[in-house]
């Protein structure tokens, strides 16, 4: 018989923190001590769309999301959805067919005993990442087999101010672990984000510091998007333009030591009164080896970047193989008829020959810059020197001498490229070096960059003044402006205050200075996705360094050290996820002191380093720096025969040591509290330090490394908390 359907709905007002999570629905269980009864099949969730509408600071977010039950008997659950303290709820639909049924209200006091219920009746800490939130909670069934019920919630929020931004927050939650009835767990779960803003010339670019985004202006709109594999906490920076350059600083700090903070210089889309004339000199390699599809491919990117100039922009077109072949002399206008004849000479070229890098330097270089334009050189190349000057210190130095206000932009084609001299090349020319992998599309990396750099908003940036000292920024020069790219910039500082940080640039000649508000203090929990960017940029220029200027026991011990508090493995710190005691991997011959030979600049060993390198070194959002650490774990060789299992929570690396998930930065015999699982002292432990939370979802036996006291969870720890315990442990966790 068809079970009544029927719905309660509990809305609570809970902690500040204003991050959202995806709802999911949870197993009924049977009374305490009695047999759970079958209630059906996993219901699972398979489809999540949030909608985004911003009307100045005003967000009104819908979330939908389908559960299907996919057993073969009827289900019954509960629909939990956590909501921010300060989000204004305006609706609920939950559908039996056409009617559509409404809730209760319920204190936070309920919320957070039926939270923390669940908690311990499933005994699944990933929950912890939910921690402190209000709960929508629907009691909803039943759910036929095979069938897909639809929930909709709807809420409204006043976006919070961070200088020039305005800032989004809002939890996917852990998709790839989707809870049903039944423990199911399926990553069966389609997603897709996306927020909308008048189009009024108000916003800069937007900026996420945790994920990747896609931006586009369609129909007097700005429409922003995350990629459907997103999971995750998401952090969304909408830049006020305020003139030229829209500004914002996020800070994070925990005491007794230097705080970390983000610089943000977003300029708007560019009109063509503001944009800085281009000197864009495009230099190919046409040697034998790129013969083929590289070629083609290559001559591709040529005409993409013919197409993409402006008229007020100049280029040159320089081609080499054993000799230097131009366009023309000197710098052509970028007219229509000199673009037609350029397409000509690129539609001719054709590969043979050596590879005389030396000679095309010298060409590329012999052009001064001109007041009020960038000069920028993208030199692409597959492959050694084989003509001319051979060596490539000698090579580099020659075009360092001569390099003055350009540009170098490098391009490395395949494993057979000399990577200290392209990297050497880029540092020196205030570029970046791009490293395309075999099987990769010249055309695609190309083409990447030359939208980078298309149009100039300031060149020769500079800090003038702070409230704070800043130190140990990254990229320590500041590199040019261009319109449609932020400008990210991860530092520390040292000291508390609260004023403006003063930057200065130049654009056709001109200084012109802005200024971005800081609070800088001397402790802020927030903004916890700051210092591994900074480590993931500090390790990428220390690993170039070691390349290119050797490396040191103290060079590799730093990177090592950062590797292991950050949980961003390098190819010296992969070792860390080793049994203690595990004697590490020497450094490679050729990194023990001075640079690398000649024999290692270049290769797949050497193609890897000078990829991750530059990928670190530029790396603007947690995701891709979680992406890159990921990768060298999984990579990471083992050094016996009983490596653990190792994988990477929330910036960290945990082990599996003998069934205890144990942080790597964890000193056998330090100071450590035990806390038993699920009990009081467990729950009152999580909302004193919530950002234990995404730690413990290692496991029910985790051990977690603080500054003074680390943590054990463990089915034989304490209970209760006594007295001042609670306090003292906290504060000795986080060292204060």
């Amino acid at each position: 018989m068809r079970r009544p359907f029927w719905l309660a709905l509990a809305i609570v007002a809970g902690a500040a923190t204003p991050i959202r999570a995806q709802g999911w629905i949870e197993v009924q269980q049977a009374p305490p001590g009695t047999r759970p009864a079958p209630i059906g099949g996993p219901v699972i969730r398979v489809q999540s769309d949030v909608r985004v509408s911003l009307n100045g600071r005003i967000a009104q977010i819908e979330v939908e999301e389908r559960f299907r039950n996919a057993g073969p008997t009827i289900a019954e659950g509960t629909y939990l959805y956590p909501l921010s303290g300060e989000a204004v709820f305006t609706g609920f639909s939950l559908w039996m067919g056409d009617k559509e049924l409404q809730g209760e209200m319920q204190t936070a006091e309920q919320a957070r005993s039926v939270y923390e219920e669940i908690v311990r009746r499933q005994r699944d800490p990933a929950l912890l990442t939910y921690a402190g939130h209000g709960l929508i909670r629907a009691q909803i069934f039943p759910l036929q087999p095979g069938e897909t019920r639809k929930v909709v919630l709807r809420y409204t929020q006043v976006l919070g101010r961070e200088g020039d931004a305005l800032r989004l927050r809002y939890a996917i939650g852990p998709r790839t672990a989707d809870r049903g009835l039944g423990g199911d767990r399926t990553p069966q779960d389609l997603f897709s984000f996306q927020v909308t803003a008048p189009d009024t010339g108000g916003f800069g670019t937007p900026y996420s510091p945790t994920h990747d985004l896609t931006t586009r202006r369609s129909r007097g709109q700005l429409v922003v998007s995350l990629p459907p594999t997103a999971s995750g906490d998401v952090d969304l920076l909408f830049p006020l333009r305020r003139g030229l350059v829209g500004t914002s600083i996020l800070t994070h700090a925990s005491p007794n030591e230097d705080g970390y903070y983000m610089l943000l210089l977003a300029p708007p889309e560019s009109s063509a009164r503001d944009v800085i004339p281009r000197d864009l000199t495009l230099v190919v390699d046409v040697s034998g080896s790129m013969s083929g599809t590289k070629l083609e491919q290559a001559k591709a990117a040529l005409a993409q970047a013919l197409g993409a100039l402006s008229p007020q922009d100049r280029f040159r077109l320089i081609a080499f193989s054993s000799g230097v072949t131009e366009f023309r002399p000197g710098l052509t206008q970028a007219s229509r008829a000199n673009l037609a004849d350029a397409q000509q000479f690129v539609d001719g070229l054709g590969a043979g020959g050596g590879t005389n890098i030396e000679g095309a330097l010298d060409v590329a270089l012999q052009q001064g810059a001109a007041e009020g334009r960038l000069p920028l050189v993208v030199f692409m190349t597959d492959g050694l020197p084989s003509v001319g000057q051979t060596q490539p210190d000698q090579i580099a130095s020659a075009a360092g001498s001569r390099i003055g206000q350009a540009r170098i932009f490098t391009v490395g084609v395949g494993t057979d490229v000399n990577t200290y001299l392209l990297d050497r090349l880029a540092r020196e020319g205030r570029g970046t070096a791009t490293y395309v992998a075999p099987n990769a599309d010249v055309e695609v990396a190309v083409g990447t960059l030359l939208g980078q750099i298309r149009n100039p908003a300031l060149v020769n940036l500079r800090v003038v003044s702070a409230p704070v000292t800043l130190v140990d920024a990254y990229p320590a020069q500041l590199p040019d402006l261009f319109y449609g790219e932020e400008l990210v910039v991860f530092g520390r500082y040292h000291g508390a205050g609260t004023g403006d940080v003063v930057i200065e640039g130049e654009r056709n000649g001109r200084r012109e200075r802005f200024t971005a508000r800081g609070e800088f203090t001397s402790s802020e929990s927030d903004n916890g996705f700051v210092p591994p960017l900074w480590a993931s940029r500090k390790i990428g220029e220390l690993t170039r360094t070691a390349r290119l200027e050797g490396a040191t026991p103290a060079l590799i011990e730093e990177i090592r050290q950062l590797g292991l508090r950050y949980g961003l493995l390098t190819e010296y710190t992969s070792f860390l996820v080793t049994e203690p005691g595990a004697t590490p991997p020497p450094p490679e011959a050729s990194l023990r002191g001075g640079r690398e030979d000649a024999s290692r600049m270049s290769g797949q060993v050497a193609f890897n380093r000078a990829e991750a390198s530059a990928r670190d070194a530029e790396v603007k959002t947690l995701a891709s720096a979680d992406a890159a650490a990921e990768r060298r774990l999984a990579n990471a060789p083992a050094t016996g025969a009983a490596a653990p299992a190792a994988h990477r929570i929330a910036g960290r690396v945990f082990v599996n040591r003998d069934g205890v998930w144990t942080d790597v930065a964890y000193k056998p015999g330090a100071t450590t509290v035990n806390v038993a699982p699920f009990s009081p002292a467990y729950f009152a432990l999580v909302r004193s330090l919530p950002e234990l939370g995404a730690w413990l979802s290692a496991g029910d036996q985790v051990v977690i490394a603080g500054s003074r006291v680390s943590i054990r969870i463990d089915p034989k720890g304490m209970t209760e908390w006594r007295g001042s315990q609670l306090a003292t442990t906290v504060r000795d966790f986080r060292g204060q």
